[in-house]
């Protein structure tokens, strides 16, 4: 019976884990906080204005980059933090050059 109580709580965990990194990321004071951790942008999508910063903080202890395909390219040192001014064209996908299954998405609202 406690293997089954634990193993709820894992589902449980899991789906909290799930459902808080799909949430939409809006901004404070004009910036919009993006984390990388565990080789993933958190949130993985964000809305933001034209005008707005976008602030990745990079918590893994190797380097990553926001990278548009045939756009601007962020870079992100590991530990430190890196920003990009968002434009009204920047409803884009983005990734990261160095580990490509990293993949964001931001959406200019207005």
């Amino acid at each position: 019976m406690t293997t089954l109580l634990l193993t709820r709580r894992q589902v449980l965990a899991t789906g909290a884990a799930m459902l808080a990194g799909s949430t939409l990321a809006r901004a404070h004071d004009g910036t919009v906080h993006v984390a990388i951790r565990n080789l993933a942008f958190q949130p993985a999508e964000i809305e933001v204005r034209a005008g707005e910063t976008i602030e990745w903080t990079n918590d893994d202890p190797f380097a990553h980059t926001a990278t548009v395909k045939g756009g601007w390219e962020v870079m992100i040192p590991p530990g430190k933090k890196a920003t990009h001014v968002v434009t009204a064209g920047d409803t884009v996908d983005y990734y990261c050059r160095f580990h490509p299954n990293m993949k964001g998405r931001i959406k200019v609202v207005d």
